[in-house]
């Protein structure tokens, strides 16, 4: 095949999905949302203290856009909006969980950086 890039095969089904998922606190956020049930903006930022909310606005606006989110607006007006997995981000979660055990596991000596570990729900 001359000057036709060769794509590695098991890349393709999840290569629309990378992107979003490689961003720098995507995982976290579907991990707080999916697992901890956190959904809300404020919430989000409060339980990630170095994220900001600049930040937080795009990843969740690029998750929304990739299908993983979705935005659910309360009946009053103006009612605060919370977030919720999709049943595409619902399936990204034993990943997310298989990354935690990993983590856990090969992270002993000093996992939570000296804090007690945050509760999943």
């Amino acid at each position: 095949m001359v000057g036709v890039e060769k794509e590695f095969f098991a890349a393709r089904p999840i290569r629309p999905d990378l992107g979003v998922l490689g961003h720098k606190w995507a995982l976290l956020i579907l991990a707080d949302v999916g697992l901890r049930r956190v959904d809300r903006f404020s919430s989000l930022l409060r339980s990630n203290p170095t994220l900001n909310s600049r930040i937080l606005s795009r990843r969740l606006r690029e998750l929304e856009e990739s299908g993983m989110i979705r935005r659910v607006e309360m009946k009053r007006s103006p009612g605060p909006v919370r977030w919720a997995l999709t049943e595409k981000g619902i399936d990204i979660l034993p990943a997310i969980i298989r990354l935690i055990v990993f983590g856990a596991r090969w992270n002993t000596e000093n996992p939570f950086n000296g804090k007690l570990p945050r509760k999943l729900i």
